[in-house]
């Protein structure tokens, strides 16, 4: 045996060299680091039974990183379908990679599966995992792969699309992703027999003992990689953990997500539906939502007014030809709804975005330096055809309505008012009680896009530089732009630490450029101006329902459908409150009195569960000294309130946005 020298390289240690015998494995580095689940070697993810050579620089991946994470989720995966197809022999293998937080794979069998089956397999799962069987890498020709692959269809048909650019958009990169095919045969521990195999690149765990912790979640149809003109599957999903204790975390986080989700609190607050007459991702808003809604949209409309933008209005359709010009029909047809043919077969579309028109309302006259920067905003309604599969509620719709601004600027104002824009776009978000943020930096890519590389590379240095300045962590989001231009998104994390992308900045050059834009500059001479886009909610519906979320429906007492609900002890209390409610309206309060007929303790848990902010109390004795009682959200109470304090109490905790 010869002498091989490796490099082990650490995050916060230097590089340590070894000297290691022909035939060690990368586990040999790392004796009793129970936690490093496989190796990077020269940049690649290699088992951990991975044979060194010589000069190889090998980093440990420890099971909680985000690879190790996806390598622990994706062996747990490769036993989910062990368990079915033991369970289930006629299944036929799909897909199974991993995905935030969790797994999944497709499978084709007879009938869906139902709750029981669930239960089966997840305890099948466990004798698995008990067994400890070793995932064990071997490399096979096309022709191997399709031999022992012979009685699995869509893994034949992977093989023949071994390393074509569509493989990454479905999760079959997990499979054949790469330039050579592999196989992971399940062995036994004992034996060494072959108890189970997927073709797959890899790598694993050492062992199917080193998965700590899962649980599968649920089962639902999902089209063979994507496409509704492919056969539907069966889709389990699952969620592995390093530990036992980090699993039962994320499953009380789930439930307390479940808890916010803005669907159910819609229904249980009456404040909107999805109709099935109306369709699928468009979204009708109750008179209590609709409140909530003109709020939101009242003070973002008088806050932009006191930075100086200007509101125009634009119809929801166009002739196709404008879409031409903008670049939309080559780049985003797709994600279009399909043309109206009117005038004599003239194509209409339903716009998918603002900008367009925008232009048009920039270029309908001559426009002067002296007028720049021109700060155009709109809630302007659009209209994208998402695939019914990624519909979501509010947070992702067919039909919604964008807080959308394009803001036309010199070059030289363009640093500037980049910057006092991030800057009025964070403070508004503060506003409405998001505080946690970082900043994500969206680049070309290199595959759609419009205009030339040196345009891009001023484009996203400056962008670079703007979103720097807000001391705000900076995340690069590599390919992420638009066809026409980089932008920075704002990400922000909610009540319960879940990121949310809210609003986006976009620097364009190259829209201008295809409007053939012009303002006269001081010389007289005409010069293109730069364009930013510039949405803050990104759409009013998706930023309800995540203010819906973050407050668990309780929202403060500005945005709160109902401010402050009357609760009379007896009916002879009735009037004095409709006093006080008619007069509270007066200064702009929203104030109801609850003079059903339920009992008073009855009448407080309905509108606890409402969320009402404050309920205003009242009998014998308050009635008599002109008082009120508040009572507040978590139970307190405070008796004895003069009634002019108590409108005066309402009016300031309204008016400075706080919650209570």
């Amino acid at each position: 045996m010869s002498d091989l020298r490796v490099i082990i390289k650490r995050e916060s240690a230097e590089p340590e060299e070894r000297v290691v015998t022909t035939g060690t494995t990368a586990a040999e580095l790392f004796p009793g680091e129970r936690s490093v689940v496989a190796a990077r070697v020269a940049g690649e993810l290699k088992d951990l039974a991975y044979a060194l050579a010589d000069g190889d620089e090998v980093e440990p991946v420890d099971i909680s990183s985000e690879d190790g994470l996806n390598i622990l989720r994706h062996s747990t995966a490769h036993v989910m379908a062990q368990a079915v197809q033991e369970l289930f022999p006629e299944a036929k293998l799909g897909i199974g990679p991993p995905v935030k937080d969790g797994f999944y794979y497709d499978f084709d069998v007879e009938r869906p599966f139902h709750p029981d089956d669930l239960k089966a397999i997840e305890k099948k799962m466990q004798e698995i995992q008990k067994r400890g069987q070793r995932f064990s890498r071997r490399v096979v020709s096309d022709e191997q792969a399709r031999e022992e692959l012979a009685d699995e269809p869509y893994k034949l048909e992977l093989i023949g699309i071994k390393g074509s650019s569509a493989t990454t958009e479905d999760g079959a990169d997990v499979e054949v992703g790469g330039g050579e095919l592999t196989i992971y045969d399940n062995l036994d521990a004992k034996t060494g027999e072959l108890c189970w195999k997927d073709l797959c690149r890899g790598p694993h765990l050492p062992s199917t003992r080193a998965i700590p912790a899962f649980k599968l979640m649920r089962n639902a149809a999902a089209y063979w990689r994507g496409s509704e003109k492919n056969p539907m599957l069966q889709r389990i999903y699952g969620t592995a953990w390093p530990t036992k204790e980090q699993l039962k975390e994320y499953l009380d986080f789930l439930e307390e997500a479940a808890k916010r989700d803005h669907r159910k609190l819609g229904a249980e607050l009456d404040l909107f539906s999805i109709p099935e007459q109306i369709g699928s991702g468009l979204a009708v808003f109750h008179p209590k939502g609709g409140i909530v809604r003109r709020v939101m949209e009242d003070y973002s409309r008088r806050r932009h007014e006191e930075e100086g933008y200007d509101f125009v209005y634009t119809p929801h359709a166009t002739k196709g030809t404008l879409f031409e010009t903008s670049g939309h029909l080559d780049w985003y047809a797709d994600g279009m709804y399909p043309p109206m043919q009117l005038d004599e077969g003239v194509d209409y579309y339903l716009k998918p975005m603002n900008c367009p028109m925008h232009n048009l309302i920039f270029d309908a006259r001559g426009r002067s330096y002296r007028e720049l920067p021109l700060r155009l905003f709109e809630f302007g309604t659009v209209y994208r055809y998402e695939k019914s599969g990624v519909v979501h509620g509010l947070t992702r719709a067919r039909g919604f309505t964008q807080d959308d601004a394009h803001i036309y600027c010199t070059k030289e104002q363009m640093a500037e008012e980049l910057d006092s824009t991030l800057t009025f776009v964070l403070n508004l978000l503060r506003d409405y009680g998001l505080t946690d943020f970082y900043l994500e930096l969206s680049t070309k890519d290199p595959e759609k896009y419009v205009g030339s590389d040196e345009v891009w590379e001023e484009a996203t240095e400056t962008l670079r530089r703007v979103a720097e300045k807000q001391g705000l962590p900076l995340v690069p989001d590599p390919g992420g732009a638009a066809f026409y231009g980089p932008k920075i998104s704002v990400q922000t994390k909610d009540a319960i630490g879940r990121s949310w992308q809210m609003s986006t900045v976009q620097l364009d050059f190259n829209l201008p450029e295809r409007f053939d834009l012009q303002y006269t500059a001081a010389d007289g001479s005409r010069q293109r101006p730069v364009m930013i886009h510039r949405a803050l909610f990104g759409s009013i519906e998706r930023f309800f329902a995540v203010l819906l979320e973050h407050y668990a429906g309780a929202f403060p007492a500005w945005l709160a459908p109902v401010q402050a609900v009357g609760i009379p002890v007896g009916d002879a209390h009735v009037p004095y409150l409709q006093e006080f409610a008619a007069e509270a309206r007066r200064k702009g309060l929203r104030v109801e009195v609850d003079a059903s007929s339920d009992r008073m303790q009855k009448k407080i848990r309905t509108h606890q569960k409402l969320k009402v902010p404050f309920m205003i109390i009242v009998g014998d004795e308050d009635m008599t000294n002109g008082t009120v009682s508040f009572r507040y959200r978590d139970g307190s109470q405070e008796n004895g309130i003069p009634r002019d304090l108590a409108l005066t109490k309402l009016a300031d905790v309204v008016e400075r946005r706080v919650q209570v």
